[in-house]
């Protein structure tokens, strides 16, 4: 641990941090608590997962930056959960709509639209793709690979590095981290662009159910997570971020990413909770629709 070497402002940092990730935590159990008992079954435990994914991130950055050697696996245990947590924001989606069977039946003669983004947002030529149980199954393809094959994945590079093998840091194309990080990426992006196509169909449906922010606050995970923590490891292996001994550039690196997460993850905690926390009501999707066109004929 590092905390027995820090001066007088890093001690006030490090509890900060460390009671913004205890608020976070609390924020979210009492939440979990509310959503327990306010929503029905069949929601429950999905939008508890992605309420989650926030705190989750905040703990494991906190328990890097008091432990450093623990870091590789605080990342990974937040990259496994948040692998989960995409392919249950595709399924919260379709629930939202109403399941399955109301959502095929709202968008009969509907299409998905697939150029949109992370993959094909400038591939505007490809077509439109039918709402059937077929694509919708490989929606559902698209984010549970995530979920399957990251953590498998994760599981390989530990074992590699437990022999040796693999270093973090070491982007060589002779080092197996490369290729792992690749591989990883484009079944980030294959899930994220499945999640894109589905929110581009159903979002003017889903309006009177928030799920615009809901959405918001999923990318913002996503950038913060995966995106800025990538740009901060490029900076400290370049040693653009310079030593400061004790810490070596990487070191560095590694804690300035997890003190921005800290408080980044702690804010979306907070907001999640106004965001999520309304009266729900199971309603069709087509009531709510009409409900909310009644809504705006009252207003002079």
């Amino acid at each position: 641990s590092l905390s027995a070497g820090l001066d007088l402002p890093g001690r006030f940092l490090f509890a900060t941090l460390t009671l913004m990730t205890l608020i976070a935590i609390l924020v979210f159990i009492e939440e979990a608590v509310y959503i327990y008992r306010k929503i029905p079954s069949s929601k429950k435990s999905i939008i508890i997962w992605i309420n989650a994914a926030a705190p989750v991130i905040s703990t494991t950055s906190c328990i890097g930056m008091w432990i450093p050697r623990s870091t590789m696996f605080t990342d990974f245990t937040a990259a496994i959960f948040f692998a989960i947590v995409i392919h249950k924001f595709l399924m919260m989606m379709i629930k939202e709509s109403g399941g399955q069977k109301l959502l095929l039946r709202r968008f009969e003669n509907g299409r998905f639209t697939i150029s949109t983004g992370p993959c094909c947002c400038c591939c505007l030529c490809l077509p439109r793709v039918p709402i059937t149980r077929q694509t919708l199954f490989w929606l559902k393809v698209g984010t549970f690979q995530f979920a399957v094959f990251r953590p498998v994945l994760i599981f390989l590079s530990i074992v590699l590095w437990s022999n040796g093998n693999y270093v973090l840091y070491n982007l060589s194309p002779k080092g197996p981290a490369l290729w792992i990080s690749c591989f990883i990426g484009v079944l980030t992006l294959i899930a994220l662009w499945a999640v894109g196509i589905m929110f581009r169909k159903v979002r003017i449906l889903l309006t009177c159910k928030n799920i615009i922010p809901k959405f918001a606050l999923y990318q913002f995970i996503v950038i913060l997570n995966q995106l800025q923590t990538s740009i901060i490891n490029v900076l400290a292996t370049q040693r653009i971020i310079p030593c400061a001994p004790p810490l070596s550039s990487t070191a560095r690196g590694s804690y300035i990413g997890q003190q921005l997460l800290i408080m980044e993850m702690f804010l979306i905690t907070v907001i999640s909770r106004v965001v999520y926390r309304r009266k729900y009501h199971d309603l069709e999707p087509l009531e709510c629709m009409d409900e909310e066109a009644g809504d705006k004929k009252q207003i002079p």
